[in-house]
């Protein structure tokens, strides 16, 4: 479970330069929420916020567009608090009587990462009210999550694989279910949890009989009809954030054979100097590989992927935001629901086959208002994608074709058994950042 005692709510670095001049205040939220939102220094509405807030707060339905760090999960979170506050638990519904606990709302998130999130803006805004949130995700502390949640919980927060393999326990019931709240529904498809989280709401009351919320980055079809099957008349909701961002960002590609891209990758590092990178491959295999290169030419690199044990993971996040690492080489699994401030660079070293991922990908950096850069490299392996991503974000992209300055001269390869052809490798480390020697095309395909 995170730190109760966090200072803050994340939210407010990731939104602070996307608000409105809608004031909190002007909602109808009770006053000590609102003292508290002052105290954490949240005075103002995100788009998201200011279009979804007075539903929510009205106990309607909502089927959301929204992007992570635009403030969404802030406005189900007030939602949900107004709404227990509003309304205490009726006495019969205690634990005493259900024999097991009884949570009155439920926020389902596809990720351990987005869920410690969520769960970490839950206990900031409940700071001075006697709520109790729990957080439950696979991966690590399953007994400890497990007494926690037995204990009592208003606000249970979780993955679906753990959630329900704790209900199949009998620890807590969904009986008393007010509010559900589903976040990246859009992901809950992609990485095949529909049918878990079809499975919990045929537990819970009736649509009619709860507030229903749902949150995603696209409204597709099949996010519609999920939403239309399992809640209560909703209003679909959109805040275009995410394109005012992507608008923001500095974005290139790079055609280059897959065989250059490692020399083409550390050349354009060295050059561009960035403060904090995310590297999106598309396969872990390919990632190692990547990782172990990058740190044979003297950069400080981990890859994150979704084997990673918990305990690893989060401290591989922390050294990323705390600069002790200064490369994450990342699958899908880091595209949404992370809040890391202050990213530069994002590179697809793999194009994303699904033009949404590229969005999702890209949107790491420019957040709260700043500015990025988005750098791509299309090989002949992936570079069919390109024309669905443009497609998909209205509009053609930057290409050009490498120049031999870009690429490191005196890339450094690891002895592994994928790289015996060699070819590139001339036997010293260059010193990290130091500028790159310049003639020696041999190293490079002639294919270019």
């Amino acid at each position: 479970m995170t730190d109760s005692k966090r200072p803050a709510v994340e939210t407010n670095q990731a939104t602070e330069r996307l608000v409105t001049k809608h004031r909190l205040a002007d909602f109808d939220i009770r006053p000590d929420i609102l003292t508290t939102l002052e105290r954490l220094g949240l005075t103002h509405a995100t788009p998201i916020q200011e279009r979804t807030l007075p539903r929510a707060l009205a106990g309607g339905d909502i089927a959301g567009q929204a992007q992570t760090g635009t403030g969404k999960t802030a406005a189900f979170l007030l939602a949900i608090i107004n709404q227990l506050l509003e309304n205490p638990r009726p006495a019969a519904e205690d634990n005493a009587s259900t024999g097991a606990s009884a949570p009155r709302a439920i926020v389902i998130a596809p990720t351990r990462e987005l869920a410690e999130q969520i769960d970490a803006d839950a206990r900031s805004l409940t700071t001075d009210t006697d709520l109790i949130t729990t957080v439950c995700y696979g991966g690590t502390g399953y007994q400890s999550q497990r007494e926690a949640l037995a204990s009592g919980t208003d606000i249970l927060i979780g993955t679906p694989g753990r959630l329900i393999d704790y209900y199949k326990q009998k620890v807590y019931t969904l009986r008393y279910i007010e509010i559900v709240v589903l976040d990246e529904a859009d992901r809950m498809f992609d990485l095949g949890f529909i049918r878990d989280i079809r499975y919990m709401f045929h537990k819970m009351p009736r649509p009619e009989s709860r507030q229903s919320m749902l949150f995603s980055a696209t409204l597709s079809h099949r996010v519609l009809e999920l939403a239309y099957e399992h809640m209560d008349d909703p209003v679909s909701i959109e805040a275009n954030t995410e394109s005012v961002n992507v608008n923001a960002i500095e974005q290139r590609v790079y055609h280059v054979s897959k065989d250059d891209k490692p020399a083409l990758l550390v050349g354009l590092l060295r050059s561009l100097e960035p403060t904090r990178t995310l590297v999106f491959i598309n396969t872990k295999r390919v990632g190692e590989q990547l990782t172990s290169v990058l740190n044979a030419n003297n950069f400080t690199a981990s890859i994150l992927s979704g084997d990673v044990a918990q305990n690893k993971r989060q401290k591989l996040l922390e050294d990323f935001k705390t600069g002790q690492i200064d490369l994450l080489v990342a699958t899908d699994v880091a595209a949404r629901g992370l809040h890391i401030p202050e990213v530069s660079h994002v590179v697809n070293y793999d194009l994303p086959q699904n033009a949404e991922d590229y969005v999702h990908r890209i949107g790491r950096t420019a957040r709260a208002g700043n500015s990025g850069t988005a750098l791509s490299l299309a090989c002949e392996e992936y570079v069919y994608s390109l024309p669905e991503i443009e497609d998909y974000i209205k509009y053609k992209l930057t290409s050009e074709v490498p120049g031999d300055d870009d690429f490191a001269t005196d890339l450094t390869i690891p002895a592994q058994p994928q790289h015996k052809k060699g070819g590139r490798n001339n036997g010293k480390n260059n010193r990290r950042r130091t500028g790159r020697s310049s003639g020696n095309t041999s190293a490079r395909s002639s294919t270019r």
